[in-house]
């Protein structure tokens, strides 16, 4: 087509430079609020100079101008929308077939990989190749940004010279796009056509973002050395404190992979040095005490980090220029949402519970629970999301750990009070017969059947949560009231629902192999409940019904460390001291995991339980051996007796 008048390409010029020079005076004024005003206003004022631009024929002379209006075009687009958007490398694409179209040529039906290729072994017009550089940096932010760094790669190979692909030349460890990229030299930049991000800038972030994103990858395939190695490459590049700070973190989850905790430790003391507001450092580091078993630091860094996130506070502000496209615009993976994810402070304040629960800190657990059973008074299920993405388990299980902490505080009618809230609140969720038959776990056929027997299966997994949560209620009142010494009211509560015949029979059905985790939970309950009835009885003197219960509770688990004794002691107290002693000796004998061998191979019980399985231990041992030996020793020197 012919080319505009030179007149028009002059006043074209004008305005681009002055829109350019707004946009460096806005940045001189500081990257807050002006900046962020100035990219909505330039990207319709760019937009608008490259539509009539576009009004005209696609010529050679006007195509330098346009292009460069284009690239800054598209960095406002990308600035204003905080993110790449693949839709909006469609501009990229129009520019490539203007440039064809001015020489003649078309590409309407290529792939935009072919797009590239024709134009950069086609056209050879001097004038073009800075502008088709700087468009081709663009491209490959926006390939990077949609996780294509073999895209990238390819289009670098195209745009380098032979002097470049010389420098790239890499060894097998190093990495080819990075290799490509350092060595990538744009041709020199007219000064008469502004630009409002360099070429050179561009090409730092691109090599930061390259070495980021590639590194991300590698540690989502488990390649933690490769990982590291660019990960350490993405951390010394261009960018933000507040990406830095997260490549740290990263660094730090890759190290704790390949079995390093000190070194990720390291990594992410640097994160926080570079931006305290980088939360999930402090989440990292509590995980990575915990596995040093360091708790006091660990509860430490739950403390700090719940402190911060009741403070709200706003995000870290960047120390570096305004970059249109910035590394974080380029990087956001699944992967990286997930090693960066913010918790919710409800969400801390139940790990801390949870903690010092487990590590024996009852009153610090008791407050933290308390709190968070405020918060959920408070509409805590509005504010954070209670699924497999959080750390808060299901909120009766929760109410269940608080008893718990209670009870061992020795605030036995709280804990009571506690269970209460579970009980009520569960029973009419529980069918009133639960069948355990299996024929839902082999459907004859996976079609329609096959759901509707996954939903059935579902249904009645919840239906056995329901009924361990309220039996476990049960269970810890139970325990409470002996607690209180009300032997009485605790036998009551023992011999409540986990110990009915319905339940009963229930459990010892055959069932589906997904259900067996809540089965063996509800059996331990149900154990557990035996063995403080039994325990109760033999407060009371009805010894012929605690050995029953202690019976029936090794016919559920044989040889069980905490029912055996129990059992041996009610036959010494029934006066059947040769038996006694028999089992007694039997027991001594067996090595640990012998006869209670399930405990050591089933998989770990509720938090909720751990207090009650402690109660269950036998207390007399020393004294029960005491009086067993003795009468071995005075049997084995009278035989009549």
């Amino acid at each position: 087509g012919a080319a505009p008048e030179p007149g028009c390409l002059r006043a074209w010029a004008a305005e681009s430079r002055a829109l350019a020079g707004r946009w460096r005076a806005a940045l001189c004024s500081g990257p807050g609020g002006a900046a962020a005003r100035e990219v909505r206003q330039q990207r319709g004022s760019f937009g608008e100079l490259l539509l009539r631009m576009r009004g005209l024929p696609a010529a050679l002379p006007a195509l330098p101008l346009e292009l460069t209006v284009l690239y800054n075009s598209l960095l406002f687009t990308m600035g204003a929308s905080d993110s790449a958007i693949e839709g909006e490398a469609e501009g990229i694409r129009q520019g490539l077939l203007r440039v064809l179209e001015a020489c003649g040529a078309c590409g309407q039906d290529l792939t935009t990989e072919e797009l590239w290729q024709k134009v950069l072994q086609e056209v050879t017009v001097e004038e073009l190749q800075a502008p088709l550089h700087r468009l081709g940096a663009l491209q490959a932010a926006w390939w990077l940004a949609a996780s294509r760094p073999g895209s990238t790669a390819g289009l670098f190979r195209l745009l380098s010279n032979a002097e470049d692909q010389e420098r790239a030349r890499c060894s097998e460890e190093e990495n080819e796009l990075l290799s490509l990229l350092k060595a990538w030299q744009a041709p020199a930049e007219g000064a008469s056509l502004p630009l409002v991000q360099s070429t050179e800038d561009l090409k730092e972030i691109l090599c930061t973002a390259a070495a980021f994103l590639q590194g991300l990858q590698e540690l989502e395939a488990g390649n933690f050395r490769t990982a590291l190695s660019l990960l350490q490459e993405a951390a010394g590049g261009f960018c933000s404190k507040r990406v830095l700070a997260q490549i740290y973190t990263c660094l730090a989850c890759c190290t704790q992979r390949m079995g390093k905790p000190q070194t990720a430790l390291q990594h992410l003391k640097r994160a926080l040095q570079v931006d305290f507001q980088c939360l999930p450092a402090l989440s990292h580091a509590a995980a990575v005490y915990r596995e040093l078993g360091e708790t006091e630091a660990e509860l430490q860094a739950l403390a700090l980090l719940y402190e911060a996130l009741e403070k709200n506070p706003p995000a870290a502000a960047s120390s570096s220029p305004y970059f249109l496209i910035r590394t974080e615009l380029l990087v956001r993976t699944p992967i990286l949402a997930s090693l960066l994810r913010h918790r919710h402070s409800s969400e801390v304040k139940y790990l801390l519970a949870q903690r010092c629960l487990q590590d024996g800190r009852v009153a610090d657990a008791v407050e933290h629970y308390l709190d968070f059973l405020a918060l959920l008074q408070e509409g805590l299920q509005q504010q954070v999301p209670l699924d497999g993405g959080s750390a808060v388990p299901r909120i009766p299980e929760v109410f269940l750990e608080a008893a718990s902490a209670l009870e061992q505080a020795g605030r036995y009618q709280d804990a009571i009070t506690t269970c209460e809230e579970v009980i009520s609140r569960t029973t009419d969720l529980i069918p009133r017969m639960l069948r355990m038959e299996d024929r839902l776990e082999q459907p004859e056929s996976p079609l329609p059947g096959a759901g509707l027997a996954g939903g059935l299966l579902s249904q009645k997994k919840e239906s056995l949560c329901c009924l361990a949560w309220r039996a476990a209620g049960y269970l810890h009142q139970g325990w409470a009231w002996a607690k209180l010494g009300e032997s009485k009211e605790a036998i009551t509560q023992f011999s409540r629902e986990c110990l009915k015949d319905a339940l009963a029979r229930s459990l010892c059905l055959p069932v589906p192999e997904s259900l067996l985790p809540e089965v063996e939970v509800l059996q331990k309950i149900r154990l557990l409940a035996l063995i403080g009835r039994g325990a109760q009885f033999l407060e009371l003197g009805r010894h012929k019904e605690a050995l029953l219960d202690f019976q029936h509770s090794l016919q559920i688990s044989p040889g069980d460390p905490a029912a055996a004794p129990y059992l041996v002691q009610a036959l010494w107290k029934l006066n059947r001291k040769q038996e006694a002693a028999a089992r007694w000796q039997k027991l001594s004998q067996s090595t640990p995991g012998e006869d209670g061998q399930q405990e050591g191979q089933g998989r770990p019980f509720p938090l909720y339980l751990v207090s009650c399985l402690k109660q269950a231990t036998f207390p007399g041992h020393e004294s029960l051996d005491r009086s067993i030996r003795d009468y071995l020793g005075t049997t084995s020197q009278d035989p009549s007796s």
